[in-house]
């Protein structure tokens, strides 16, 4: 269910950046901040366990980022 969800917002990510690139950097935060929060509370788990429940938080957070940069260099690269 994560997994589907994440890769939904990717999707959404990149559209919106390709389509709109000034525009995309407000979702773009809001999904990092909503992930940073998932992100803290998992490493406040004590020893490893804390480290295993950040991580799938931090690469959800670098895969949005990579997926709405992206849209925008793809923008950007466009003849008009």
């Amino acid at each position: 269910m994560l997994i589907g969800g994440i890769i939904a917002i990717c999707i959404l990510l990149l559209i919106l950046a390709f389509v709109a690139p000034r525009l995309s950097r407000y979702p773009q935060q809001g999904v990092a901040k909503s992930l940073g929060a998932g992100r803290r509370t998992g490493a406040k788990a004590p020893g490893k366990l804390g480290g295993w429940l950040q991580k799938p938080f931090t690469k959800s957070m670098k895969a949005t980022d990579k997926s709405a940069s992206a849209g925008r260099d793809a923008r950007s690269k466009l003849p008009i």
